[in-house]
């Protein structure tokens, strides 16, 4: 018998790739074009693997598309030395719109650069040897791990593994230096049969994401990234970790074939071993995953369909050896330390909250100016958390007080004043820079949380922590899905408001009204947050009450 069902085309993208293996489309030529202002849509793909997202500004669509570019760094472990961070700042001053944007895969964004900033701007990075090459794209992206300064004899070895990862999954094509180095058009058909040692001639299937944790904190959101290393220590000694795969956020509405789903837990794996697993998980990736229909093509859904044990059992066979049962390890908590803390060596490190991640100046709190003064004057690390904040480390104790000042002069806290719900939030850019936005994130989140902060107090509860995020999209850059309350955009003024994930981030939420509208936003959270006062057992969480309650009654209501 004939089988008639028609062989699925692959998608646009994966035909790019093919015809173009290592990623220069016409970058260079149109870069070196004074007269044109924007890349066309194909090199727009290829401009991604670059660290580049090309965009226009939304909020000036009606008189016209005003083309700017976002440029996304390399930043492993979001560690930057005090050199990296001025280049960083300057640039965006120069540049950009005088803001850097953390994101909650501890890198920095430049947003609003123009076409005739970029090239000076991705030299700029890379004379200082840095990278964005693989920031975006179907390639690895940046790796995560614990930002704060030991408190283990051994967690500098995790930044070291870390590091170690992100160099060994880097892809190797020759345009990234053509282009943003040398400012060269390379011939394509002269590399038509380049093949990555470890991508291939397609790169993956679409993006794949890495991260290291440090039980019983869970910073990185560990679970939601495709590759995961859970640190396993015996007593001062780093033995190694525990494999997760198979996590990731990104879905679609109205498509039941996209979801968010946890990652889950393989084996457990020496530290010798991390970059040969690493490897051999992500060639699974390109090996198995959609090439078909990106919307469906992460590393999530083959874990989904095919299995844990199918997994393991592939994931051994290229590996060689077999990989051990995973050790005892349980996260408890997530979030970042702010104010003054002391480090293991005796040195302070400051940890600061960026609101929404927009590092800039305004009227009242100068944070880009003094955060830069500080390390001219001072030469300290700066470092990224996944939460969107940062910390200022190694600052020697005769330096406190002057830090203090500096930061006073310039409106900026050093003793954390912002309320709890306020300091556990986190939001996307969204509107106006990204494309993929249904509705606002970045600028909506303050305000709506004053309102939840006024509504808290109505409760009863001032002073109550919930973890909050917020994005434009279903995508889900700022991890709403593991939010004990998440908002997701669904279009102009509406969002579906997500309520059931957990303190230690290992709980996916659930869906718990649809398209709710900004207007109605008040009495939805004020019925809710009453509700939780009153029924709430002891001192349980908001996400747990959710969990217990309000799961159950969307269960039996049919929603789910």
């Amino acid at each position: 018998m004939i089988n008639s069902t028609p062989e699925k085309k692959l998608s646009h993208n994966e035909v790019l790739k093919e015809n173009d293996p290592i990623l220069a489309g016409n970058l260079a030529e149109t870069l070196n074009d004074p007269d044109a202002d924007c890349f066309s849509n194909d090199d727009g793909q290829f401009l991604k693997f670059h660290g580049i997202y090309q965009q226009d500004d939304r909020d000036l669509r009606k008189t016209g598309k005003k083309y700017m570019f976002m440029i996304r760094g390399r930043i492993p472990s979001g560690i930057m030395k005090a050199d990296h961070y001025k280049v960083y700042d300057d640039l965006a001053t120069k540049y950009g719109n005088n803001t850097l944007r953390l994101t909650s895969r501890q890198s920095i964004q430049f947003h609003g650069v123009v076409k005739s900033g970029l090239g000076p701007l991705m030299k700029s990075i890379n004379d200082a040897l840095m990278t964005t090459l693989a920031a975006c794209g179907d390639v690895n992206r940046n790796v995560m791990a614990p930002p704060t300064p030991a408190t283990e004899p051994w967690m500098h070895q995790v930044h070291e593994d870390s590091e170690l990862l992100s160099n060994a999954l880097l892809p190797t094509t020759p345009s990234y230096h053509a282009i943003w180095v040398e400012g060269v058009q390379l011939n394509i058909q002269e590399h038509k049969n380049h093949h990555d040692p470890l991508y291939g001639k397609t790169y993956l299937p679409r993006k794949f994401k890495a991260a290291f944790a440090m039980p019983p904190l869970n910073d990185v959101d560990l679970f939601t990234n495709c590759l995961g290393f859970v640190a396993i220590s015996e007593g001062d000694k780093l033995t190694g970790y525990n494999l997760t795969v198979g996590g990731g956020l990104g879905m679609s509405h109205n498509n039941p074939n996209t979801f968010p789903r946890k990652a889950d837990v393989i084996g457990y794996l020496t530290r010798d071993q991390v970059e040969d697993v690493a490897k051999s998980v992500l060639t699974i990736h390109r090996d198995f995953g959609d090439r078909t229909d990106r919307k469906h093509a992460r590393l999530k859904y083959v874990l989904e369909e095919k299995g844990v044990a199918w997994f393991r059992k592939e994931l051994e066979s290229r590996l060689g050896f077999n990989l051990e049962d995973a050790k005892p390890f349980e996260f408890s908590r997530q979030g970042d330390r702010f104010g003054w803390h002391q480090q293991a060596d005796g040195n302070h490190f400051l940890g600061l909250f960026v609101e929404t991640g927009r590092i800039k100046d305004t009227e009242s709190i100068q944070l880009k100016t003094a955060v830069r003064k500080v390390v001219d004057t001072y030469g300290v690390e700066v470092r990224l958390t996944p939460s969107q904040n940062m910390l200022l480390v190694n600052i020697p104790s005769d330096a406190v007080d002057a830090i203090n000042q500096i930061m006073k002069d310039h409106g900026v806290p050093t003793t954390h004043e912002k309320s709890p719900v306020r300091s556990a939030t986190m939001a996307c850019p969204a509107l106006p820079t990204c494309g993929l936005a249904l509705a606002e994130s970045e600028r909506y989140l303050p305000g709506l949380i004053d309102r939840i902060e006024n509504q808290l107090g109505e409760a009863g509860i001032p002073q109550e922590e919930i973890i909050i995020r917020m994005t434009g999209c279903p995508n889900g850059c700022a991890r709403p899905y593991m939010a004990e309350l998440g908002f997701v955009g669904r279009a102009p003024g509406k969002y579906n408001v997500y309520v059931g994930g957990n303190e230690a981030g290992t709980r996916l939420n659930k869906v718990y009204l649809e398209s709710v509208k900004d207007a109605d936003m008040d009495e939805t959270l004020g019925e809710i947050l009453k509700r939780f006062q009153q029924e709430r057992e002891g001192d349980e969480r908001f996400g747990d009450w959710s969990a217990r309650v309000l799961w159950p009654e969307l269960e039996s209501a049919g929603k789910e």
